[in-house]
């Protein structure tokens, strides 16, 4: 079995950096990239993080389709970086036409199994989006109690879990 790592943090908290960093010790890498290029700032931010990657790094774009990431790329590298899946559940959220949030929870814990099957290490970079306030329209909580209950479940799956606030990462689990 794999090893799966979960890495938490808030917007801009150093979470992306930490888990590339981990990432470098690897081989061979495959990042899944979930962002999708809406605007010219998205457009810019994209570019930086590509920057920062090693050019070695094997990038495949899914902002929808995390899964078949995992069981593309098995045995193929040895590891999966998935970057994030906060903006992988806003997709999925944008396009769900039901308002309960089981058929995204229900993705992830298929992606949580996919992983568990692969021969690739997984990491996976999400944000903590519980520690604010109330969000004041529907949409964010429900975003909220998507991501909250996803990020629980990646991390009863998780072997580790590192929790990133200014830069540092804490080893939660």
């Amino acid at each position: 079995m794999a090893k799966m790592t979960l890495i938490l943090g808030g917007a801009r908290s150093g979470k992306s950096s930490f888990a590339e960093n981990l990432a470098k010790h690897y081989k061979t890498v495959v990042y899944a990239a979930t962002a999708e290029i809406n605007d010219d700032e998205m457009r810019e931010r994209i570019r930086i993080h590509r920057e920062r990657r090693p050019s070695h790094w094997k990038t495949v774009e899914s902002p929808y389709d995390l899964e078949k990431v995992v069981i593309d790329q098995n045995k193929k590298t040895d590891l999966i970086l998935i970057d994030c899946i906060t903006l992988y559940i806003t997709n999925l959220l944008l396009r769900q036409e039901k308002k309960d949030a089981l058929p995204i929870t229900d993705k992830i814990h298929k992606l949580c199994h996919v992983c568990e099957e692969s021969a690739s290490d997984v990491i996976m970079v999400s944000n903590e989006v519980g520690l604010g306030i109330v969000p004041d329209n529907e949409l964010a909580r429900r975003f909220r109690d998507i991501t909250g209950s996803a990020n629980q479940i990646l991390a009863q799956y998780a072997q580790e879990v590192y929790f990133v606030i200014s830069g540092i990462a804490q080893k939660i689990k």
